[in-house]
């Protein structure tokens, strides 16, 4: 885990291994951050009905020395939040204010949450992952792409770009026709798959098919344990957090966007020709036809 992650993100990207008792500390925590600076550990953790010693030792399972070292990485990470946070526009020089505007409010609340996402996202993959992920792309005798629902068509667009490099790319929006196209997979082969839970069967099925052959296996799916990710060579993560839902899709969207389109990057600039073949590939099939 990145030395420079926040507490608050430390939080988030380890709930899911912890201990009940750490989850309770955990979920009171994100619940409570704003108040956290006026507790003591002792408070913390009559508030808990636990021992003090539990919270002392949360902190260090963190990786910090201690709860004050904790509470001073939450109020640095709040304080950073805050800043990202919209802010009313001036006054006219009348000093009329004028009406708040539903739309544009939502608009920036949303523009908010989509950049703590990214932030939050880019902390949890190592640069060393993307490039080891970028390196097996560039290498591999073929890419298989998959996903489903909305993955699936964020896969299909990856795959595209990846395959006007000049890359062989099979690239699929359902689970079931990806399996189909594995008949055809061999031992260099390449296997990305993207899948915000990992959980579909089809999937962990390609993963053993792959593996079978002596291929590899790629995942990314939203953080938090998943089977997927127990079984992939490697994983990329996607962070996103929101209370309502369809803010949430959107936010898990944005930053599922971002990783793919910073692995995109990685595997062009690994290529000395990719720029003109790019370039090339990308004329003649957008080129208006006779």
């Amino acid at each position: 885990m990145s030395t420079s992650m926040t507490a608050l993100l430390k939080l988030r990207a380890e709930r899911g291994q912890m201990s009940a008792i750490e989850r309770r500390i955990a979920d009171y925590i994100l619940d409570n951050a704003q108040l956290l600076r006026d507790y003591s550990s002792q408070q913390l953790a009559d508030a808990l009905k636990i021992s003090q010693s539990s919270v002392v030792k949360f902190a260090q399972r963190l990786g910090f020395k201690g709860y004050p070292d904790l509470k001073l990485s939450i109020s640095e990470a709040l304080a950073r939040e805050s800043a990202l946070e919209p802010t009313g526009s001036d006054h006219a020089e009348t000093g009329d204010v004028a009406p708040p505007d539903p739309d544009s409010a939502r608009a920036e609340a949303l523009w908010h949450a989509k950049a703590l996402s990214e932030e939050e996202t880019r902390a949890l993959n190592p640069p060393a992952t993307l490039a080891l992920v970028a390196q097996w792309i560039v290498e591999a005798d073929t890419l298989f792409v998959g996903g489903a629902g909305a993955d699936g068509y964020a896969a299909h667009s990856f795959g595209a770009r990846v395959a006007l490099l000049g890359r062989r790319c099979i690239a699929h929006v359902q689970s079931a026709s990806l399996l189909a196209s594995l008949s055809a997979a061999q031992r260099r082969d390449l296997i990305l798959l993207v899948s915000e839970h990992g959980a579909q069967p089809e999937f962990l099925r390609a993963t053993r098919e792959a593996h079978a052959l002596g291929g590899r296996v790629v995942a990314i799916c939203r953080n938090g344990a998943s089977a997927l990710r127990a079984v992939a060579d490697a994983t990329l993560v996607v962070s996103a957090h929101d209370p309502q839902p369809q803010i949430e899709d959107l936010v898990y969207q944005s930053a599922l966007q971002h990783v793919l389109d910073d692995l995109f990057l990685r595997v062009f600039h690994a290529q000395p020709d990719a720029a003109a073949r790019f370039h090339a590939n990308r004329a003649r099939i957008v080129a208006p036809h006779d």
